[in-house]
């Protein structure tokens, strides 16, 4: 069986996971019945693979993780929240396209040699 990209985070790994991350990480706030979240979900894997090793993609079931959705004040879903250096740098709430987000990801993204 192959691997996705995009790695499940839930409230144990979050601090680990993203707020620790020596990279800029993409957190796509989402759930089963969210119509449009599932429209962007192959995007993200998309996207996942293809900044393999610059960047973190991860995703949080807000219905099996309310506390992390009520702490980042998730009001609609999919929220992509993007995290650099332990905090949120940007977000898009919605759905959007795949070059607005790696666009997004270029900004965070730590300069060679930095």
């Amino acid at each position: 069986m192959k691997t996705k990209p995009t790695i499940e985070i839930n409230e144990a790994s979050f601090e680990s996971e993203v707020l620790q991350s020596n990279k800029p990480v993409l957190v796509d706030f989402w759930a089963e019945w969210c119509g449009p979240c599932k429209m962007i979900a192959p995007l993200l894997e998309e996207i996942a693979a293809e900044q393999a090793g610059r960047v973190k993609v991860a995703k949080v079931n807000v219905d099996t993780n309310p506390a992390l959705a009520a702490r980042y004040g998730i009001q609609s879903i999919p929220t992509l929240l993007y995290f650099a250096g332990g905090g949120v740098r940007d977000q898009t709430i919605g759905v959007t396209g795949k070059r607005a987000i790696v666009s997004k990801l270029e900004k965070l993204a730590v300069p060679a040699g930095a």
